[in-house]
Protein backbone atom coordinates (compact mmCIF):
# COMPACT_ATOMS: atom_id res chain seq x y z
CA UNK A 1 0.00 0.00 0.00
CA UNK A 2 2.66 2.54 -0.66
CA UNK A 3 2.04 3.82 -4.19
CA UNK A 4 0.19 7.19 -3.80
CA UNK A 5 -1.82 6.21 -6.61
CA UNK A 6 -4.25 9.56 -6.30
CA UNK A 7 -2.69 12.86 -4.94
CA UNK A 8 -5.64 14.59 -5.09
CA UNK A 9 -7.40 12.02 -2.78
CA UNK A 10 -8.71 12.96 0.39
CA UNK A 11 -9.40 9.91 2.62
CA UNK A 12 -11.28 10.06 5.35
CA UNK A 13 -12.01 7.71 8.91
CA UNK A 14 -13.55 7.59 12.20
CA UNK A 15 -12.86 5.98 15.31
CA UNK A 16 -14.93 5.47 18.06
CA UNK A 17 -18.52 4.97 16.93
CA UNK A 18 -19.28 1.84 18.79
CA UNK A 19 -17.41 2.66 22.81
CA UNK A 20 -19.78 3.61 25.94
CA UNK A 21 -17.47 6.27 26.68
CA UNK A 22 -15.36 9.18 24.71
CA UNK A 23 -15.49 11.09 21.68
CA UNK A 24 -16.40 10.13 18.52
CA UNK A 25 -13.53 11.58 15.81
CA UNK A 26 -13.14 11.79 12.12
CA UNK A 27 -10.57 12.51 10.37
CA UNK A 28 -9.73 13.60 6.84
CA UNK A 29 -5.79 12.83 5.23
CA UNK A 30 -4.45 14.27 1.92
CA UNK A 31 -1.33 12.30 1.63
CA UNK A 32 1.71 14.71 -0.03
CA UNK A 33 4.08 11.96 -0.25
CA UNK A 34 4.03 8.12 0.27
CA UNK A 35 4.38 6.67 4.06
CA UNK A 36 5.57 3.44 4.43
CA UNK A 37 3.64 0.69 7.22
CA UNK A 38 0.00 2.74 6.75
CA UNK A 39 -2.91 -0.04 7.41
CA UNK A 40 -5.98 0.27 9.15
CA UNK A 41 -5.10 1.78 12.80
CA UNK A 42 -7.10 -1.37 14.61
CA UNK A 43 -3.90 -3.68 12.74
CA UNK A 44 -1.21 -1.28 14.03
CA UNK A 45 0.39 -1.74 17.84
CA UNK A 46 0.21 1.43 19.90
CA UNK A 47 3.47 2.52 19.39
CA UNK A 48 3.21 2.13 15.71
CA UNK A 49 0.36 4.10 15.34
CA UNK A 50 2.13 6.80 17.48
CA UNK A 51 5.23 6.34 14.97
CA UNK A 52 3.08 6.67 12.07
CA UNK A 53 1.02 9.66 13.24
CA UNK A 54 4.10 11.82 13.63
CA UNK A 55 4.89 11.24 10.26
CA UNK A 56 1.34 11.86 8.85
CA UNK A 57 0.82 15.35 10.55
CA UNK A 58 4.45 15.98 9.19
CA UNK A 59 3.85 15.75 5.71
CA UNK A 60 0.18 15.89 4.39
CA UNK A 61 -2.98 17.79 4.69
CA UNK A 62 -5.31 16.93 7.53
CA UNK A 63 -8.31 18.30 9.63
CA UNK A 64 -9.67 15.89 12.60
CA UNK A 65 -13.20 16.81 14.26
CA UNK A 66 -13.64 15.61 17.39
CA UNK A 67 -17.29 14.85 19.16
CA UNK A 68 -17.76 14.10 22.87
CA UNK A 69 -20.03 12.31 24.67
CA UNK A 70 -22.27 15.07 25.43
CA UNK A 71 -22.35 15.90 21.44
CA UNK A 72 -22.66 12.20 20.69
CA UNK A 73 -25.98 11.98 23.08
CA UNK A 74 -27.69 15.22 21.20
CA UNK A 75 -26.83 14.83 17.95
CA UNK A 76 -26.65 11.05 17.55
CA UNK A 77 -23.59 9.05 16.13
CA UNK A 78 -25.23 9.86 12.44
CA UNK A 79 -25.41 13.19 12.57
CA UNK A 80 -21.86 13.82 14.11
CA UNK A 81 -20.61 11.79 11.64
CA UNK A 82 -22.34 13.53 8.55
CA UNK A 83 -21.03 17.07 10.16
CA UNK A 84 -17.61 16.06 10.77
CA UNK A 85 -17.56 15.15 7.15
CA UNK A 86 -19.07 18.02 5.63
CA UNK A 87 -16.13 20.18 7.65
CA UNK A 88 -13.43 18.19 6.52
CA UNK A 89 -14.70 18.80 3.38
CA UNK A 90 -14.93 22.67 4.27
CA UNK A 91 -11.23 22.29 5.78
CA UNK A 92 -9.68 20.21 2.83
CA UNK A 93 -11.32 22.04 -0.45
CA UNK A 94 -10.57 20.97 -3.78
CA UNK A 95 -10.07 17.16 -3.50
CA UNK A 96 -11.80 13.99 -4.38
CA UNK A 97 -12.93 12.22 -0.56
CA UNK A 98 -13.37 8.87 0.15
CA UNK A 99 -14.33 7.78 3.47
CA UNK A 100 -13.78 4.44 4.72
CA UNK A 101 -17.65 2.55 4.78
CA UNK A 102 -20.62 2.03 2.63
CA UNK A 103 -23.07 5.09 4.00
CA UNK A 104 -22.53 8.96 3.16
CA UNK A 105 -24.48 10.25 5.92
CA UNK A 106 -26.18 12.59 3.77
CA UNK A 107 -23.12 14.20 1.91
CA UNK A 108 -22.55 14.83 -1.30
CA UNK A 109 -19.49 14.91 -3.33
CA UNK A 110 -18.38 11.62 -1.20
CA UNK A 111 -17.62 8.30 -2.13
CA UNK A 112 -17.52 5.30 0.08
CA UNK A 113 -15.74 1.74 -0.01
CA UNK A 114 -16.03 -0.93 2.75
CA UNK A 115 -12.72 -1.50 4.13
CA UNK A 116 -10.65 1.62 2.54
CA UNK A 117 -8.67 1.79 5.99
CA UNK A 118 -6.34 -1.89 4.61
CA UNK A 119 -6.98 -0.77 0.58
CA UNK A 120 -6.50 2.93 0.09
CA UNK A 121 -2.97 5.03 2.20
CA UNK A 122 -4.87 7.82 2.03
CA UNK A 123 -8.04 6.41 4.24
CA UNK A 124 -5.61 4.02 6.43
CA UNK A 125 -3.96 7.50 7.41
CA UNK A 126 -7.03 8.91 8.52
CA UNK A 127 -7.73 5.64 10.35
CA UNK A 128 -4.17 6.51 12.47
CA UNK A 129 -4.99 9.82 13.01
CA UNK A 130 -8.55 9.53 14.08
CA UNK A 131 -7.81 6.50 16.36
CA UNK A 132 -4.21 8.44 17.98
CA UNK A 133 -6.73 11.52 18.45
CA UNK A 134 -9.13 9.64 20.36
CA UNK A 135 -7.34 7.55 22.45
CA UNK A 136 -4.65 10.39 23.68
CA UNK A 137 -7.96 12.00 24.51
CA UNK A 138 -10.10 9.86 26.62
CA UNK A 139 -6.41 8.48 28.56
CA UNK A 140 -5.57 12.55 29.18
CA UNK A 141 -9.06 12.33 31.10
CA UNK A 142 -8.65 8.96 32.89
CA UNK A 143 -7.27 10.10 35.84
CA UNK A 144 -10.25 12.45 36.33
CA UNK A 145 -12.01 8.50 36.32
CA UNK A 146 -9.81 6.86 38.25
CA UNK A 147 -11.94 3.77 38.51
CA UNK A 148 -13.18 3.18 35.43
CA UNK A 149 -9.72 2.06 33.82
CA UNK A 150 -10.02 4.17 30.46
CA UNK A 151 -6.25 4.13 30.08
CA UNK A 152 -6.65 0.27 29.49
CA UNK A 153 -9.99 0.00 27.43
CA UNK A 154 -10.81 4.08 26.23
CA UNK A 155 -13.89 3.43 26.08
CA UNK A 156 -15.28 0.14 25.15
CA UNK A 157 -17.69 -2.13 26.33
CA UNK A 158 -14.91 -4.16 28.20
CA UNK A 159 -15.85 -6.65 31.04
CA UNK A 160 -13.78 -4.83 33.41
CA UNK A 161 -15.55 -1.50 32.66
CA UNK A 162 -18.82 -2.98 32.75
CA UNK A 163 -18.11 -3.98 36.02
CA UNK A 164 -16.98 -1.06 37.08
CA UNK A 165 -20.34 1.06 35.85
CA UNK A 166 -22.35 -1.21 37.63
CA UNK A 167 -20.24 -0.62 40.71
CA UNK A 168 -20.27 3.44 40.28
CA UNK A 169 -22.95 4.10 37.21
CA UNK A 170 -21.82 6.56 34.62
CA UNK A 171 -19.23 9.17 34.96
CA UNK A 172 -19.52 12.38 32.22
CA UNK A 173 -17.65 10.57 29.89
CA UNK A 174 -20.06 7.94 29.53
CA UNK A 175 -22.79 8.31 26.49
CA UNK A 176 -25.92 8.54 28.22
CA UNK A 177 -27.99 7.22 24.74
CA UNK A 178 -25.77 3.72 24.78
CA UNK A 179 -27.17 1.84 26.36
CA UNK A 180 -25.67 -1.43 28.85
CA UNK A 181 -27.21 -4.29 29.14
CA UNK A 182 -26.01 -5.18 32.76
CA UNK A 183 -27.41 -1.37 33.54
CA UNK A 184 -30.35 -0.44 31.64
CA UNK A 185 -33.65 -2.17 32.30
CA UNK A 186 -34.73 -4.52 29.33
CA UNK A 187 -35.43 -2.81 25.95
CA UNK A 188 -38.09 -4.59 23.29
CA UNK A 189 -35.52 -3.46 20.57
Amino acid sequence: MSTLQNPNLCGIDEAGRGPLAGSLVIAGVVLHQNIDGLADSKKLTQKRREELYKHIISSASYHIVSFDATEVDKDGISLCIQKGLLEIQQKLQGYEYLFDGNSKFGVSNLATLVKADTKIPQVSAASILAKVTRDKEIVAQASLYPHYGFEKHKGYGTKAHIEALKKYGRCPLHRKTFKVKALDEAVLF
